[in-house]
């Protein structure tokens, strides 16, 4: 049984002529323990879409989304909230770091939301992303690059059984994006978690064995693929 299995998933939005607009439609979507995939596509093209539908923080029209067979796209907002904290890590581009909390209570705060607080797993996930002397530091105290690897050390904080990560190299420098890739991979790895990463950056996607197109797993047509 893979980790994450989607079968038939759609996902449309309204525009603001009253007509819906497709966006998703992935007709199958296999990912399994421990494996790392790498999906490309421009801006517009679902990434993020696809994302939050497996995070369950969207809703699908229709389809099947499963975790460990788990079918995650039938539960109540409640129960989404609780199984996500329980099995998914998001990183996200923009960080998404609580600003009135230090670096250490961002963690802690994740924590509550799954099994638990545990004060010394926080540290030492901190010490692991390279901020051990950071932990009393606020968001707007660091930098980008030690933003993110916040945001890594929380997405991490419960255990995940997946880590999604939503362009989470393109608000760093190119020093920076590097070096917080590799310690997503590398973390991911340790923990034997599986990594489905987005990403519109070639540089990015090159350090993956495995790739996907968005386009190869939607059939949604994009406007500039529409031959009038």
């Amino acid at each position: 049984m893979p980790l994450l299995e989607i079968q038939q998933l759609r996902k449309s939005f309204p525009h603001p002529d009253g007509t819906e607009r497709l966006v998703i439609q992935v007709d199958r979507f296999d990912l399994g323990a421990g494996e790392e995939l790498a999906v490309a596509g421009d801006s517009g093209s679902g990434k993020s879409t696809f994302l939050n539908l497996i995070a369950g923080i969207l809703t699908p029209d229709s389809g099947r989304i499963l975790m460990e067979g788990q079918e995650v796209s039938d539960l109540s907002e409640p129960a989404r909230d609780r199984w996500r904290a329980a099995n998914v890590g998001y990183v996200f581009q923009s960080f998404n770091l609580l600003q009135g909390y230090t670096c250490l209570e961002n963690v802690l705060l994740a924590m509550g939301f799954g099994p638990g607080v545990d004060r010394g797993r926080a540290e030492e996930l901190l010490r692991h992303v390279g901020l051990g002397d950071h932990l009393q530091h606020r968001p707007r105290q660091l930098s980008w690059g030690q933003q993110q690897r916040v945001a890594v050390a929380r997405a991490l904080a419960n255990r995940p059984k997946l880590v999604l990560a939503d362009e989470p190299t393109g608000n760093l420098d190119h020093r920076n994006a590097r070096e917080v890739l590799a310690l997503i991979r590398e973390t991911c790895r340790a923990a034997g978690t599986a990594l489905l990463l987005v990403s519109h950056d070639r540089e990015v996607l090159s350090q993956f064995a495995r790739v996907a197109t968005m386009s190869e797993l939607n059939r949604v047509r994009t406007a500039e693929e529409v031959v009038p």
